[in-house]
């Protein structure tokens, strides 16, 4: 007897657009989708073949009721909607970052720690293959002990000074800017294959000082951001986010330690980035030579505009660990508590940038 599809809702419908073919992909059925703007949420409704459309999320929760609710909305409201959605039953995938600050974080892990509810935080970067390949060559001892790292988040959608302004201009809504909304993939990396931040010095700045928010105040989420930290083990770590970099749309990640080297690209440039990215390694005393890396995504992952291919090359498959944590009632990695960590670093990011000092990471 077949199992009956898992029910979804997503509340957001900017980079929740997203999840909608993830999740189709693994055989569930998104039921409802939630967006202030009613006009935009029909089309994307119609899209999908999504039956129900709200413009408010608690109207989603309470009349829609699906098993698992992807949280898609500005930071803001992330603690809010996912207490209601554990307190109603279900299961939720949460968008980075995780809340506005780690105590909301903590809020939140623990609602869903009471309701015995499947929990996971949106940490999608983590499934390109050649990432994949990185943390499993990491494991295996390749580098042996990192000695320093290097990150980099590259975008331009906001290097224009005429872009049009969003929320995420606004730190009240947002929470961060290029910190929350790419570096934290950064640090979520780092973390999964290296261990915990210890400290973390932080500068970061606005792209251009005519920029406001949709309300008309000048911007204050940053634009860019550099990191220097330092991980619990000694290793020291740079991080550069930045979405006003014109031209570039890129993630990297490198790392040399006593025994060999690693060295992560993923170019969104390339049309066929979702493949999985590419990776290059050395051994010690050696140079950095391509590693090859089995296609980690299917070739219908390609098909669909740039949203949708994001969606089924690297959301799906988180999506099917959650399915599975769902089905076996077991916790599921990229979880809560990932999420909790990674909020730590940002908030030790932004009190180093308000007081341009070394901050310990909590």
């Amino acid at each position: 007897m077949a199992r009956k599809p898992l029910t979804v809702g997503v509340i957001g419908l900017g980079y929740g657009r997203a999840h909608i073919p993830a999740f189709q992909a693994n055989g569930c059925e998104v039921i409802a989708v939630c967006q202030r703007d009613a006009g935009a949420a029909r089309k994307v409704a119609e899209r999908y073949g999504v039956p129900q459309v709200f413009t408010r999320w608690e109207e989603l929760l309470e009349r829609a009721r699906p098993a698992i609710v992807v949280i898609a909305a500005p930071p803001a409201l992330h603690k809010a909607i996912a207490l209601q959605a554990f307190a109603g039953g279900a299961h939720v995938l949460c968008e980075k970052p995780l809340a506005m600050d780690a105590a909301e974080a903590r809020a939140m892990a623990e609602a869903a720690s009471r309701a015995g509810r499947v929990a996971m935080t949106a940490f999608n970067w983590r499934f390109p293959a050649a990432m994949q390949q990185f943390h499993a060559l990491v494991a295996q001892g390749q580098v042996g002990r990192p000695l320093h790292l290097a990150g980099r988040w590259l975008g331009a959608r906001w290097a224009d000074e005429g872009a049009p302004i969003t929320w995420r201009m606004d730190r009240a809504h947002a929470g961060h800017g290029a910190m929350g909304d790419m570096g934290v993939h950064l640090v979520d990396m780092v973390r999964w294959s290296f261990g915990e931040f210890a400290r973390v010095f932080a500068r970061g700045g606005v792209a251009y000082p005519s920029r406001t928010t949709p309300d008309g105040k000048p911007a204050d989420a940053e634009d860019h951001c550099a990191v220097l930290g330092e991980l619990e083990s000694g290793a020291v770590v740079t991080l550069q986010a930045s979405r006003a970099a014109h031209g570039a749309n890129e993630a990297s990640l490198e790392v040399y330690g006593t025994s060999g080297a690693l060295a992560y690209r993923l170019d969104r440039n390339d049309p066929r980035w979702h493949r999985g990215g590419q990776l290059l390694a050395a051994g010690a005393g050696g140079a950095l030579a391509p590693v090859k890396v089995p296609p980690g995504a299917p070739r219908s992952a390609g098909e669909g505009d740039a949203m949708e291919v994001v969606g089924k090359a690297t959301i799906a498959p988180l999506v099917k660990r959650m399915l599975d944590a769902i089905r076996k009632g077991e916790p599921a990695s990229p979880s809560f508590a990932d999420g909790i960590r990674a909020q730590a670093v940002l908030d030790a990011v932004l009190e180093s940038e308000r007081t341009a000092a070394w901050v310990a990471v909590a």
